[in-house]
């Protein structure tokens, strides 16, 4: 390229360029590292988002962020990391790194090398970063600062190496050490394991001197906690009906928003073992609808997750990306993998994508509005989860219509009470500062989202719906989807459990409303699907076996109520699922609602094994497989009806 063209490009509007970025620009150019083209993409990019020159062009894949720190490096005459490879000044002082805080390392993208009272080498992504020399001299307040080149890249690794070991003991600990009362980090509390075996010795003796009146006894308060927890449901999707969420996102209020305003935006994407879905999730978010060198994408994969490392990086994902390898130890959940990368984030506010997920292009857009626009203890914002598969089979089906009118009507009936709402375990939008307040995920807790929104009432934060969608691939294999829901089952036991540790001041510190609703939603779910066999099987033995004296259960009052439960709440179940395919307009799902008996079933299958291993193993973290799906085309919804099961 010749001279003459450098300066055919319009750099009209460009005041806000410095000129290190103008002379890297320039030279990237005279050295055909990129194209005329390229180089008038990254100015016209700059001038409407205000961003600097570096995260454009890395965003775009133009340069790898190397190229432009080895640029900016001759051109300041600091040196770039690649010429400091075996030499003096790339030694590392572990002692003197840990001077310093590794969230302000991040935040600012710059980490000492080495140093004492006269001299302190830091490697860094912006040598005219003012805040570096801050927080230098707050550590060493005589000592010369000598600036040396590097990738964000580069100071991500420093800090990991460094600070591996607090950053993995803070993931995994933060919570249990600031308030082990919301921990579940111990299942029964001393207090709890009396109160359980004080029932039983109650029950024991009274079975054994009143065995049939005792029975009838418990068989009605099961009858009656049942019809509630069913009741209540319906409730709740009656008044979710219409209501799409209490934070409304208008177009224009979109079509508002300008580029250049829009802050960094973090997420977290934890995958284990998901080598298929890996170009899927670079589509997917490749197709957000928010400037990309605004985005702060990071990958968490275990660090001995060496099939899904190489995929990653043969996926060559541009410079928003962040690869974190977290460290192995236990318990070796998503919510401990989602605080170790919370440390490394930069960005205002933070969301969480599975690997599978296809979020909505204007979600993160809605979401911010969505926090703009809400109360001050908003804490976080929830869109809804669906499936793009539903067709593919009965199970993708039945997931459908559950996951249609648990988002569509009871998240949103719960919202428009105003009472707790147990998140999804994705697409949950966070005030990062409030999210470290209220001390993250709990790493223990199998179902950290639902855990958490529970918390947020807790700790007087609110939580919103937000009107997107993420489409996610259903559960199409039966053992498969018995893993993932018997993982979801234990992790409502486990938040049952931790937020009753002391019911009475839960309930001086939400309110009864609130306390009744968490009570019948958190612990009617798992209760219902517990008691539901046994309910069936007692009946049926009574109708087909009358010698062996059932009535005396089923008899009087009680039959009333259970043939109620049985008929009127299978019922009810089923309106609930019919519900759901109307505001999506799925109505060719409408018949296998009518199944959702048998889809009970499964879950109860689900919820006894949850059971076993809330006492056998309870911080186990049953994978689920994902990338098995026929359908390998998704379809991201606009607001429009979707087919799917038949694309190719």
């Amino acid at each position: 390229m010749s001279t003459k063209s450098l300066f055919d490009l319009n750099l009209d509007g460009t005041e806000t360029l410095s000129e290190e970025e103008r002379l890297v620009l320039l030279r990237l150019l005279a050295t055909e590292v990129i194209t005329e083209s390229q180089a008038q993409r990254v100015i016209d990019t700059h001038k409407a988002h205000q961003t600097p020159v570096l995260d454009i062009l890395g965003a775009l894949n133009y340069i790898d962020p190397s190229d432009y720190a080895k640029s900016l490096g001759i051109i300041t005459g600091l040196g770039s990391v690649s010429e400091l490879l075996g030499s003096e000044y790339l030694a590392l002082d572990p002692h003197f790194v840990r001077r310093f805080r590794p969230a302000d390392l991040v935040r600012y993208l710059f980490c000492p090398l080495s140093g004492d009272k006269d001299l302190v080498v830091v490697l860094t992504v912006d040598p005219n970063e003012p805040k570096i020399a801050d927080y230098v001299h707050a550590v060493e307040p005589t000592a010369e600062v000598i600036a040396m080149v590097g990738t964000e890249r580069n100071v991500t690794q420093l800090v990991d190496r460094v600070f591996q070991k607090e950053l993995t003991f803070r993931a995994t600990n933060d919570l249990r050490i600031r308030n082990p009362e919301e921990s579940a980090s111990q299942v029964f509390t001393t207090e709890q394991i009396i109160v359980f075996a004080l029932i039983a010795v109650v029950v024991g003796i009274n079975l054994i001197w009143h065995f049939w009146t005792t029975l009838n006894a418990i068989m009605l308060l099961i009858g009656f906690v049942y019809l509630l927890s069913i009741a209540y449901k319906l409730f709740l999707s009656l008044v979710g009906l219409g209501h799409s969420g209490a934070i409304r996102v208008t177009p224009e209020q979109l079509a508002a928003l300008r580029d250049a305003d829009l802050p960094l935006y973090s997420i977290l994407v934890p995958v284990y073992h998901e080598t298929r879905v890996v170009p899927n999730l670079l589509k997917a978010l490749g197709e957000l609808d928010y400037p990309a060198e605004k985005l702060d994408v990071l990958l968490l994969m275990e660090a001995d997750d060496l099939e899904t490392i190489a995929a990653a990086r043969a996926a060559k994902p541009p410079s928003f990306f962040r690869f974190i390898y977290v460290p192995t130890s236990h318990p070796r959940t998503k919510p401990k993998a989602c605080n170790y990368g919370l440390q490394f984030c930069r960005g205002e506010y933070v969301t969480i994508y599975d690997a599978e997920d296809y979020p909505e292009p204007d979600q993160l857009k809605k979401a911010l509005l969505a926090f703009r626009n809400g109360p001050p203890e908003l804490i976080c914002v929830q869109a809804a989860l669906n499936y793009f598969n539903a067709n593919e089979n009965y199970l993708t089906r039945m997931f459908t219509l559950e996951y249609s009118y648990w988002f569509d009507y009871l998240l949103p009936g719960l919202d428009r009470l105003g009472l707790p709402i147990p998140l999804g375990g994705t697409s949950n939008h966070f005030r990062i500062d409030r999210l470290l307040e209220l001390g993250a995920w709990d790493p223990y807790n199998v179902t950290e989202d639902a855990d958490l929104g529970i918390r947020a009432a807790v700790h007087k934060y609110s939580v919103g719906i937000v009107e997107s969608t993420t489409f996610e691939e259903a559960n199409k294999r039966l053992r498969n989807w018995i893993r993932q829901r018997s993982r979801w089952i234990k992790g409502y036991m486990q938040t049952w459990l931790v937020h009753n540790r002391h019911p009475v001041r839960l309930l001086r510190q939400i309110g009864w409303k609130a306390w009744l609703s968490y009570q019948f939603f958190v612990g009617g779910t798992w209760f219902t699907f517990l008691v539901t066999p046994w309910l069936w099987l007692l009946f049926f033995l009574n109708v087909v076996f009358p010698q062996l004296g059932l009535e005396r259960v089923f008899g009087g009052t009680a039959s009333y109520l259970h043939m109620f439960n049985l008929l009127i709440g299978n019922l009810l179940g089923i309106y609930i699922n019919m519900m759901a395919v109307s505001y999506r307009k799925l109505f060719s799902l409408s018949f296998y609602a009518l199944t959702n008996p048998l889809y009970w079933f499964l879950h109860s299958i689900s919820g006894y094994i949850a059971l076993w291993q809330l006492f056998a193993n309870p911080f186990y973290w049953e994978k689920t497989e994902h990338g098995i799906t026929s359908v390998t085309v998704p379809v991201v919804l606009r607001g429009e009806e979707y087919s799917n099961g038949d694309q190719s």
